[in-house]
């Protein structure tokens, strides 16, 4: 039927299709694939190419700018901010930077970054390259921890990286002082490391002070090391005199440390290890001063004036320092209505070395000694110029025997006054002598005897014995001219003739004289005589018979 329609309207028949199976896909299909595989492919390499993805906290983002502001290592980029967002509680902005791929090891809990820009102080100046570059952000890789991706970044750019080559160290001080980040360490007065860090202890008792000594200074620190503030100008007042001790211009601004190791016999020179403990003295002398472990408190009381005597003032035996003043107080007894000053000190007994000592010293019972010896403490005058006193221990032999006292808890060692002291105690034990003599009765009784005087003047008595007295003188002066004229020619005699007896006297004891010669024969042949009579009376004594037998009945 539809046949015969479509001849009926004229039109010419159409062709029948005929469906073929294929045996392959057609290649039209390749296109789809090939781009999937090229997305798949660009997609994994930018997975791979991708670094790690941080974010830094910083104050503020000064001289930053997102996909401008690159991260850098030793100069190197490393990774570029990729955004920049203020943190939630407003304190802060959120820098998000994207590194390079492979820059992941750099990222561990000691990492630190920190906005290099220009930066001028009064210790240092740096960043000065990103006034035309600018601003970036660096990066020092810790050496160790756990992987992070959070960090909070540094205000003020360290001062040395982590792979600096030295030794850091600790040291601990009372207070800070005028130290601050960047301060120097001084050896020798060369500039050998800075101080790169403080913060207080955990129960603030005192300041932790971090230094950095690079490599090859770090070799000095050994465990006998001694650091000491090296800050402004040390001006001390002494008993000696006045001393002046200052490293450098710089120290005098900025504040310092300085070191030295003192030669020491038992010292081991054993180096130093990293983050080792050390105390910071305040000067040079306190570094320098030996130290001893044994360390003993005793009181001294004084009733005089002990102006000029301060807390830190030495305490002397024989002039070596053995000791120092502790404490200063001024108390007032009601009950004998006087004052007392107790003065604590402090004694190393190890700086009293025993002749010989084969045991550990008993230096309790030693001082009990020297004290019954006449062991005394007096304050005695260190410097005319500044009225500093001292305590100076001494024996005194003639000081009477007596023991140690005690005051409180303390051992009280006998004192005595100062020279001044006793020498107006003297004075006011003569004054009170002289208080004590009758001036006015001997006054009344001196003005008697000069008004008899005056009545005897008065008298004539006086006058007349000038008279008697000049006659006698002149009798005597007439009795010398006789003498002169009379007895002087006999007496010149008698002399001649006694000079001339010596004379012949002398000459009679010449031992060349003929009378010398034979005396000496005679007393040599009595000296014979004397030996014979001798020798006879040993013999009777021996031989009592020979008195009646004779010699020759003895045979």
């Amino acid at each position: 039927m539809s046949e015969t329609a479509g001849r009926r309207d004229g039109a010419p028949a159409l062709p029948e299709a005929e469906v073929r199976v294929r045996g392959a896909p057609s290649l039209v299909w390749l296109i789809p694939l090939l781009a999937l595989a090229i997305g798949a492919w660009l997609a994994l390499k930018t997975l791979s190419e991708q670094g790690p993805t941080i974010t830094v906290r910083f104050p503020s983002a000064a001289g930053l700018q997102a996909g401008k502001t690159k991260v850098k290592f030793k100069d190197v980029e490393v990774g570029q901010v990729t955004a920049i967002d203020v943190s939630q509680d407003l304190d802060s902005v959120i820098v998000t930077a994207e590194l390079k791929h492979g820059s992941a090891h750099l990222l561990n809990a000691e990492t630190r970054f920190w906005v290099e820009r220009p930066r001028v102080s009064a210790s240092r100046v740096s960043g000065l390259e990103t006034l035309l570059s600018g601003a970036f952000i660096a990066l020092d890789p810790g050496s160790s921890g756990a992987t992070r991706r959070d960090f909070v970044g540094l205000d003020e750019p360290p001062l040395f990286t982590t792979d600096a080559p030295g030794t850091r160290f600790v040291l601990r001080a009372a207070t800070l002082g005028s130290l601050n980040i960047g301060s120097p360490v001084y050896y020798r007065q060369i500039q050998v490391g800075q101080v790169v860090g403080f913060a207080l202890e955990d129960d603030a008792s005192a300041v932790r002070i971090e230094l950095f000594i690079p490599t090859p200074h770090d070799a000095l620190i050994s465990a006998e090391t001694r650091f000491w503030n090296a800050s402004g100008v040390d001006i001390s007042l002494s008993g000696a005199g006045i001393s002046l001790d200052t490293q450098s211009l710089i120290s005098v601004l900025l504040g310092g440390v300085a070191f030295d190791t003192p030669d020491t016999i038992a010292g081991s020179g054993a180096r130093a290890q990293p983050l080792d403990v050390f105390p910071l003295y305040p000067n040079r002398e306190a570094a320098h001063a030996k130290t001893y472990a044994a360390k003993s408190h005793y009181l001294l009381l004084f009733e005089g004036s002990v102006r000029g005597l301060s807390i830190g003032a030495p305490v002397m035996l024989r002039g070596i320092e053995i000791g120092q003043v502790l404490d200063i107080q001024l108390q007032f007894d009601p009950e004998a209505e006087t004052f007392r000053i107790p003065v604590l000190i402090e004694i190393e007994p190890e700086r009293i070395a025993l002749r010989e000592a084969e045991h550990v010293p008993d230096h309790a019972h030693m001082l009990e000694r020297l004290v019954a010896l006449g062991l005394r403490a007096q304050l005695k005058l260190a410097s005319l110029i500044t009225g500093q006193l001292y305590v100076e221990l001494d024996i005194d032999p003639e000081t009477p025997s007596t023991g140690l006292g005690r005051y409180g808890d303390y051992v009280v060692i006998p004192s005595r006054p100062t020279p001044l002291e006793a020498l107006t105690g003297k004075l006011e034990r003569i004054l009170s002598r002289l208080e004590q003599v009758p001036f006015e009765r001997i006054g009344a009784d001196l003005g008697q005897t000069l008004g008899r005087v005056r009545e005897v003047v008065d008298s004539g008595v006086l006058s007349q014995f000038g008279e008697d007295l000049e006659d006698t003188l002149a009798s005597l002066r007439g009795l010398a001219e006789q003498l002169d004229g009379e007895v002087a020619p006999a007496l010149r005699g008698t002399l001649e003739e006694a000079r001339a007896t010596f004379a012949h006297a002398g000459a009679m004891l010449d031992p060349e004289a003929a009378t010398t010669r034979e005396f000496r024969t005679m007393l040599r042949e009595t000296a014979e005589a004397a030996r014979a009579v001798r020798d006879l009376a040993d013999y009777l004594e021996r031989h009592p018979e020979a008195l009646i037998q004779g010699k020759g009945g003895l045979r």
